[in-house]
């Protein structure tokens, strides 16, 4: 048994204190983590240039299509095999994931084999902006103060790629991102104490880019 397979709320260890409310909770497609973090479309194309380099070098040393068929089937079943392991984990990561959104804190539940929990309150928060994607999904970003700095490779796959200092925590492949980026900005502007840059909460990238 792990330590959250009882949670009392759904992606919470506890119950909330009083005067805490849930704004908002939500999970990463798994579509959409397949795609932009475990990259197999790219994977996909990879294992298909490489097909096709072998079958046009077997072709021009004279082998005939039974044998160059014959010569690239290894390499069309290891791709499957690889595009389908990628597309597991991100059905896993995404079916073991819950954002939770309150007014006083951000809550990342996720995990697959060993299941974790990192809270961000408002006040540890200097910033947040979103990306939305031309399939619908969209990206939050987080930027930390120095008090609420946490690690990579802790928390990945849900942080801004690539990025280490500050490590920004972030929402993946959530749907209606824009909507979820505004419940954050309103729940950061309630807090009285909070020192963030409320005008921040805008967009993280000009424009929809396209799905990577």
């Amino acid at each position: 048994m792990t330590e959250y397979e009882e949670e009392p709320i759904r992606g919470l260890p506890g119950y909330l204190p009083a005067g805490e409310r849930i704004v908002w909770q939500g999970e990463p497609q798994w579509r959409a983590l397949s795609r932009r973090v475990f990259h197999t479309r790219k994977v996909a194309l990879y294992f298909g240039a490489l097909m096709l380099l072998s079958a046009v070098q077997r072709s021009a040393s004279g082998q005939s299509v039974a044998e160059i068929a014959g010569s690239v089937a290894w390499q069309v079943a290891l791709g499957a095999v690889s595009v389908g392991i990628l597309t597991l984990l991100a059905w896993l990561y995404a079916r073991t994931t819950v954002y939770t959104i309150t007014n006083r804190r951000i809550v990342l539940r996720f995990g697959v084999a060993l299941p974790m929990m990192v809270n961000i309150p408002w006040d540890r928060i200097e910033s947040a902006a979103f990306r939305s994607f031309a399939d619908g999904n969209g990206d939050i970003v987080l930027t930390p103060t120095a008090k609420g700095r946490v690690s990579y490779w802790t928390i990945w796959p849900h942080a801004r790629p690539w990025r280490f200092n500050p490590v920004q925590p972030s929402l993946r492949g959530i749907n209606d991102a824009a909507r979820v980026a505004a419940l954050i900005s309103s729940a950061v502007a309630e807090q009285p104490a909070v020192h963030a840059d409320r005008d921040s909460h805008t967009r993280w990238a000009a424009g929809t880019a396209a799905t990577a």
